[in-house]
């Protein structure tokens, strides 16, 4: 016998999707106002293959949370590029060499998604983020009036979804 679907399932339900132009992000010393663009976080997980007889069945493995990216305006004051060099000290100096303590230069950041009147909508905590790459941008005598930028490439540990 042919099942009748239910009403809520064949109209339309309206709702309000998410954008990604609204959005606040919280790096330590580094102003949000300077945060162009960010990744939300993913991750990707391990694949145990076990033989039996005539199969093979899967079990999922460990997680790693992949890189994200963030773009940052580099205004005159205050400086990204000195922000960012700032917690780049935190884990390595250029001119002694030294190393830092992962408890100083590993960081917690907040993302934030925001809805049309500016309330938090969803809450990322990325937990134990590091510096493993960073851009200051390029420059060029002929790119007329467009904004310098710097880019970092964070790590972490892993990141948990508040709401």
């Amino acid at each position: 016998m042919a099942k009748i679907l239910d009403a809520n399932e064949m109209f339309f339900t309206p709702f309000e999707p998410k954008v990604k132009n609204r959005f606040i992000m919280y790096v330590n010393d580094v102003p949000a106002y300077m945060i162009k663009m960010a990744n939300r976080p993913s991750i990707n997980f391990e694949t145990i293959t076990i033989d039996h007889i005539n199969i093979k069945r899967k079990l999922q493995g460990k997680g790693e949370w992949q890189d994200i990216t963030i773009s940052l305006y580099d205004p005159i004051v205050p400086s990204a590029a000195q922000a960012v060099m700032e917690w780049v000290r935190l884990s390595h100096e250029s001119l002694t060499g030294r190393r830092g303590y992962a408890d100083f230069y590993k960081k917690d950041l907040t993302l934030n998604l925001l809805g049309p009147v500016g309330d938090v909508v969803e809450q990322w905590v990325i937990k134990g983020a590091l510096i493993v790459a960073a851009n200051f941008g390029d420059l060029d005598w002929s790119a007329g009036a467009d904004v310098v930028m710097a880019e970092l490439t964070i790590a972490y540990d892993y990141a948990v979804l508040e709401y």
